[in-house]
């Protein structure tokens, strides 16, 4: 499958231009135990033909339905569903919580016009936020890195927290639809448990580059279709810098590649820096680092020994206790 056959919105876009006519359905609201994050979407074509989630699968009829009425007529809907209503039982909905839909037809040259724009920005790997009037079914698409109005600001602060979430501005409720690149791995070693490591995140989206000078380590037989750079860290992170998206994995065992690379790093707004190693051996990598200049609560920012501490052994368990803690990070803001 290509992104555009799983992603609501390529697919909206794609269907718009096939001459087909869509409504968008987004999660503006949850409580409890709800089985899809706010800001989670489903594009619904005329037919009937669907793509994306907003509960896993329980209230996902309603809400075609709803859509396809939407279609017809232009009109928003707002929907609820909750373990204790009679359609939420006829739905499906007995996982528990309570979850908001908003279904609107994307219709009209401009709303498909922003709808390209909000894509062309996701090709780019740029954020982006999409504003919804919850009242009045307005959108309005914000570069967050540009707007300077008070819902860019509260834009700029959903997409840094990678959280979508309704805010009261100018006098007006609005839902924030946050649209963030991928996480940005660097992985520093291009050693076995790389290898597990580069395969399981790319499962789980996130963009991974493997940095290693050794000829021999870096290779495409080893890593298959991943982007490596046979060059050192600190040359490969001049020409690619890190951003407030970046997490930073070293796992060679060689301080003369892994410290350059964990210097960056800390200097690096990267919100996760792991390395691999024994504890003695993360004391003795530590102290290298102090006498470059980093501070205590500087070093605090280094995971090390890295990963959450399961009792792995396997390189393919390290590589899921790594990116389990990469992403209680992400999640933690």
């Amino acid at each position: 499958m290509t992104p555009d056959d799983t992603d609501a919105l390529f697919a909206a876009e794609r269907w718009l231009k096939e001459g087909r006519r869509v409504a968008l359905g987004t999660v503006v609201n949850t409580w409890g135990s709800a089985p899809r994050p706010a800001g989670s979407q489903i594009v619904v074509r005329d037919d009937g033909a669907f793509v994306g989630s907003v509960s896993g699968g329980c209230v996902e009829g309603a809400v075609i339905e709803a859509a396809r009425a939407a279609i017809g007529d232009g009109r928003v809907r707002h929907l609820e569903f909750g373990v204790q209503d009679v359609q939420a039982w006829s739905v499906g909905l007995a996982c528990g919580g309570r979850i908001e839909i908003f279904v609107e037809p994307v219709a009209g040259d401009a709303a498909r016009r922003a709808l390209t724009a909000l894509n062309n920005a996701r090709r780019a790997d740029r954020s982006m936020a999409r504003a919804l009037d919850l009242k009045t079914g307005e959108a309005r698409l914000i570069d967050p890195s540009t707007d300077t109005s008070d819902l860019g600001r509260a834009a700029a602060a959903a997409t840094h927290a990678d959280r979508s979430t309704s805010v009261d501005v100018e006098g007006r409720s609005w839902f924030l639809a946050v649209s963030n690149p991928p996480v940005d791995l660097m992985i520093v070693g291009a050693v076995h448990v790389a290898q597990s490591l580069a395969t399981m995140a790319m499962l789980l989206g996130l963009h991974v580059r493997i940095i290693d000078p050794r000829s021999s380590f870096a290779t495409a037989e080893r890593f298959p279709g991943f982007c490596l750079t046979p060059e050192w860290p600190d040359e490969a992170l001049a020409r690619v810098p890190l951003g407030h998206r970046s997490a930073v994995v070293t796992l060679s065992h060689d301080p003369k590649i892994d410290d350059p690379a964990l210097a960056i790093a800390l200097r690096s707004p990267a919100f996760y820096i792991g390395a691999l190693g024994s504890k003695r051996t993360h004391a003795a990598r530590l102290s290298r680092l102090r006498d470059q200049g980093f501070d205590d609560a500087v070093l605090a920012r280094v995971h090390g020994p890295v990963g959450l501490a399961i009792g792995a052994k396997t390189p393919e368990e390290i590589a899921v206790s790594i990116l389990a803690q990469i992403i209680e990070r992400l999640r933690a803001g």
